[in-house]
Formats: structure tokens, sequence, C-alpha cells
């Protein structure tokens, strides 16, 4: 399976990959897919079912309203994010929803919006469309979303023969003692050999071009979290801080040198709390490689890009790359779906993948990078998802924060040894992967153990 840089990070909306992004592309999927089959002037009536942890949780994470917008022809990386409130009041005082954007049918929310209390045995973010037309039954498929705002089918599932890209690579890992074992036989930086593969795909001018944009667009999210104030939605009523504790780092003023005082831990934390509080509000982010669990790349980076007066686009490059090399083992390997693993899935994969960049542009070899994924996944191991209320909040924006600070931490500690350390990066994901297989199920993004459960006032 060749897994591209791009598939890792994209350009979408908050609160979640899992929860939000692939529930809206499922629901655009489904409307194509009636469109093939012509059938779609026909659909009267369409019945959303949302099953396990996109049940569970679905509300506080926008998946009801994701799959609406899905239905109406919307796709997570082109939607406006300010459109979604009012065009679902609408829909919900009408009854109507208008699909494709063109073809008007009913829908009763009560009656067509289902969150049921069932687990399907494939993945734990399932969902069923159903679309009628007068006669009865027009077209059904089952989706699961796997994590980073993949979708699965029913069809696929059940072969075992997902949408996979068989692209072939020039070098292709499936491991991290392949990763270097590719890098020590051929010369070759992690950055260098990510580039290589990508060339698969497109040229080097789109690839550099493409990488900057979402880096344009990291930068975006971080300025808008940076001026919004006030509540977040969803009831908890937790307030954003980000804009505050910024205008508190001005005051104070700034290092000019990497890592030269404490105060650079500070803008760590303020450039990750601007993004999650973003994604928070269903803002427009970069999945990286999950929503829960963007605000700690984009941390990172921004601290090098700020604090390194010689840093540049090329390095910008080579830091989206070699982390994409280490998200990359973690989705082989293991998961970065909460719902699947845990937490760990997601904030300790960003974390490595963080640690991993940072260390390249810091000029690691390919054995400390290796050892700086390994670290930052490493102190992350059986981190559970379990957010307060079903929201990305509470303790998902601080989490991201002290992800972004550990990578960095991960990253100069690897840096100050040989890339020589006992425990593989290998051996932490698999770790990883049964340490998830062993969790129970509700402190898997399903809201029903760990804090979530202990904030609740009886």
């Amino acid at each position: 399976m060749a897994i591209s840089v791009f598939d890792l990070f994209k350009i979408g909306i908050g609160p979640s990959s899992s929860h939000t992004v692939g529930p809206m592309r499922a629901a655009a999927l489904f409307v194509e897919a009636l469109r093939e089959r012509a059938v779609l002037e026909r659909v009267q009536r369409i019945e959303v079912r949302l099953y396990g942890s996109l049940s569970a949780t679905g509300i506080g994470h926008g998946s009801d309203t994701a799959v609406i917008m899905g239905l109406m022809g919307e796709w997570p990386d082109r939607i406006d994010p300010a459109q979604i409130a009012p065009r679902i009041a609408a829909l919900r005082e009408s009854n109507s929803l208008l699909l494709d954007n063109r073809l008007a049918i009913d829908f009763d929310w009560a009656r067509d919006m289902r969150l049921l209390d069932e687990n399907l045995p494939y993945h734990p973010n399932a969902m069923s469309l159903i679309a009628f037309d007068a006669a009865g039954e027009l077209h059904a498929d089952t989706y699961y979303s796997v994590g980073g705002g993949f979708v699965v089918d029913a069809a696929q599932a059940a072969s075992g023969v997902l949408d996979q890209d068989h692209t072939q690579l020039p070098y292709d890992f499936s491991s991290g003692a392949e990763l270097l074992s590719l890098c020590r036989r051929h010369g070759l930086r992690v950055s260098q050999l990510m580039l290589e593969n990508e060339k698969a795909w497109r040229s080097e001018a789109d690839i550099r071009a493409g990488l900057m944009q979402l880096w344009q667009a990291m930068q975006d999210c971080v300025a808008q979290g940076l001026t919004e104030e006030g509540i977040l939605p969803g009831g908890l009523k937790v307030r954003r801080r980000a804009a505050k504790l910024h205008r508190s780092l001005q005051e104070l003023g700034k290092p000019n040198v990497i890592g030269s005082t404490m105060s650079a831990m500070e803008w760590v934390n303020l450039y990750a709390l601007a993004v999650n509080e973003e994604n928070a509000a269903g803002g427009r982010m970069v999945t990286a490689p999950t929503n829960g669990a963007a605000g700690i790349i984009p941390a990172v980076l921004h601290y090098y890009m700020r604090f390194n007066p010689d840093a540049s686009d090329a390095d910008v490059v080579d830091f989206l790359l070699a982390a994409a090399a280490v998200g990359i083992l973690c989705k082989k390997n293991a998961s970065i779906s909460g719902a699947e693993v845990g937490c760990q899935g997601e904030v300790g994969s960003a974390c490595a993948m963080a640690a991993a960049g940072l260390a390249e542009v810091l000029g690691a070899s390919p054995e400390q990078l290796e050892n700086a994924a390994e670290i930052g996944l490493e102190h992350n191991l059986g981190l559970t998802c379990d957010p307060v209320g079903g929201l990305v909040q509470v303790p998902c924006i601080e989490r991201n924060a002290i992800a972004a600070v550990k990578a960095i931490n991960a990253a100069q500690m690897a840096l100050r040894g040989d890339g020589e350390h006992h425990i593989s990066l290998d051996r932490v994901i698999r770790t990883m992967r049964d340490t998830g297989a062993d969790m129970h199920d509700k402190y898997k993004e399903t809201s029903r153990g760990g804090l979530a459960v202990s904030a609740i006032e009886c």
C-alpha cells in the first residue's frame, strides 16, 4: 500500500478527521454513487444511521451536520465553514434537504438522523446511508471512517481489498528498519527518500508547491486562532485562550535564537492552542494526521520557523516529508484512529511525526530521526481518547500543546545521541497497536470512560 504525504496532510475542517471529515466525505461519495447509478433524480428521502463511536460522540464532533453537508454536495477541503450553521438551521426549520445542492428532498431530523447504540464489526466509526424513492429503497451503503479522513465502504471492508494505492515507489518501506536500511544503502536522508517516492505521483515542483500550500493553511489557521476570543461551541463553555496568551507574549517580547529562553515553550503552547481552538470551533485547518492532534505538527514547525533565523521554505518541505515517513509507519502498522487505539494513535503519532520532522531540519541522521520519533511515541503509549462531552476540547486542546513540547524535547534528546537506543520505533508502534487492542472501548472515543466520566457531576 502506497501512502503519500498528501494522504496524511489534508486541508479540511474541524473538529474531527474521523468524525467530521470522514463522514462528510462518505456522504459526498454516496451522492456520487447515486449519480453513477442514474438514480439521483429519483431520490425522495435519505436516512442516516450512525453507529459506534460516530453515534456516541457524533453530536459533539459534528458528525450529524457533516453528513448533511456531504449529502448537499460539499467536500471538507472546499466547504466554507461559516456556511454550515445557517444551512443546517434552514434544513431543520424546513425539513427540506438540498441533495447535491440542487434537488430538494424530505428530511425530518428526528426520523432520518438515527444515532444507534450498536457497533458494526469492521470499525467503531461506522455509518449507513439509505436512499428511498416512492416505491422503497433505491440504494444503500455502509461506510467506515478509519481515521485521518480515510473512508472505506462496505464492499471494501467485506472483501479486505481496500481502496489502496498500489503505485510502485522507488524506495517503498513498511517498517522503520526498512526505512533506515534504504537510507543507508542509497545515502539518502529521510526527506530525500520521501521526495523520491512522492515523484511517483507528481513532479518535484508540484510536491513543493503542495507542501507549501499546506504550510500556508497551517499558518492561516494559527493566525485565525490568535484573533478569535469568547466561548467555544458545544455547551462546556470552554473559553478560548490563544488570543489573550498572544497579547501577553507580545508584551514580553520574543527570543531570536531557537531555544534561547523559556518563553519559546510558551510560544509553542500558543501555536498549538490556536490551532486546536480553531479545530474545536469547526474552522479550517490541516489534518495532521488527524484533527484531534492537528495542533502538534504546526506548533513545532512554527517554533522552528520563528526562532531559527536561517529557516527557509526548503526546511518546511523537508520537515513535512520526514514527518510523513513516520506517519506512514504508524498508519501501516498500527492506527491513527482514536476510536481504534485511543489517543495514543492520534496525539502519539503526531508527536512522533513532529519529533521526526524537527530532527530532520536540525540535521539529524536517519538513525537519530528514528530515535526522535520513537521517544515521541513511546511516551504517549496508553493515552486514552476520552473527550469530555464528546467534544474535541477537554483534554484535547491542552494535550496538543503538551505533545508539541514533548516532540521538541524528543528531537533534542535524540540529537544528543548517535541514534543507538534500546527500543526501536517499530517495536513502539507494535506496542501501540497491541495496547489499543487491549484497551477497553470506553477509553476509545466513546466518552464513556476516563476524564469524560470523571467530569460528570451526579
